[in-house]
């Protein structure tokens, strides 16, 4: 198992972002899709993320001129694991609403504020882990904050 300060949160934080902008850019208007919907959306799209992450990580490699190897595909596909990671807990809370009855509508708002929630932790857990200020750890967590506010505002613009 990996140490644990050597975790690289970068892909989590993104992830968590990216499943906020899916739930964001498909959920406007009158009619969004219900929470099954979104829950497969999110996942499909931290897996296509996910893919491209690792293609991209491997081609790179490729520049030191080394053959590549199904260990070298397993190690690039488990560094960027939580991109795909991320997704999973907004999907769930989309199809948990979905399951429980709730409207297409407070399912992606549900999805959307997991996600959220989701990239502050992670942004002020790897401020933490790499043994920053405390003002860091808020400046971090805040600055992901403003970045998932500006994703509501898309979201509130965009279904009116």
């Amino acid at each position: 198992m990996a140490d644990e300060t050597q975790i690289d949160y970068t892909g989590a934080v993104y992830g968590s972002l990216l499943a906020a902008s899916v739930v964001a850019g498909t959920s406007p208007g009158q009619n969004p899709p219900s929470g099954l919907v979104t829950g497969v959306l999110l996942l499909a799209t931290g897996l296509v993320f996910w893919i491209a992450h690792v293609y991209s990580g491997l081609v790179g490699e490729r520049r030191h001129r080394t053959r590549l190897s199904w260990a070298q595909a397993r190690t690039v596909g488990a560094r960027e694991r939580p991109l795909l990671q991320a997704a999973l807990p907004p999907a769930v809370a989309a199809v948990t609403a979905w399951a429980l009855g709730l409207s297409g509508s407070t399912s992606a708002w549900l999805a959307l504020a997991t996600a959220l929630t989701a990239q502050v932790a992670w942004a002020a857990l790897a401020a933490v882990k790499a043994r920053e200020s405390t003002g860091i750890v808020v400046v971090a967590a805040v600055g992901n904050l403003v970045i998932g506010l500006i994703l509501v505002l898309l979201k509130v613009l965009l279904t009116h």
